[in-house]
């Protein structure tokens, strides 16, 4: 699944598979860094559906750093609530241990 060919059912799906992950990525409010966008590339390459935590009291600007990073990492926002987003990145040769969608669909009950 591509990103940007992703369609209103599989997004629900991804989701759903996220909804029980933890946020591994932190976005402090200082913003961006090389260090956090190389960090989300390697959550991205290595489990394909990340949760991220977006520190800040204003909500636009935590809206714009998470569209600027998934941008930076070439992933998809699938979903925003308070300070933590969900992004996807599809990985063709993505590890079946690491990878969050290969899990599930290996186990639904995850």
């Amino acid at each position: 699944m591509q990103p940007n060919t992703l369609n209103t059912q599989q997004k629900k799906s991804l989701r759903g598979i996220a909804h029980h992950l933890d946020p591994v990525v932190a976005v402090s409010e200082r913003g961006l860094s090389e260090g956090i966008v190389e960090e989300t590339e390697r959550a991205l390459r290595d489990h394909e559906l990340i949760k991220i935590k977006v520190f800040g009291i204003d909500r636009a600007a935590r809206d714009e750093i998470t569209t600027t990073l998934a941008a930076q990492a070439q992933a998809v926002v699938l979903q925003k609530i308070g300070k933590v987003a969900v992004l996807y990145r599809s990985n063709p040769q993505a590890n079946p241990k690491l990878s969050n969608v290969a899990r599930y669909l290996e186990n639904p009950n995850f």
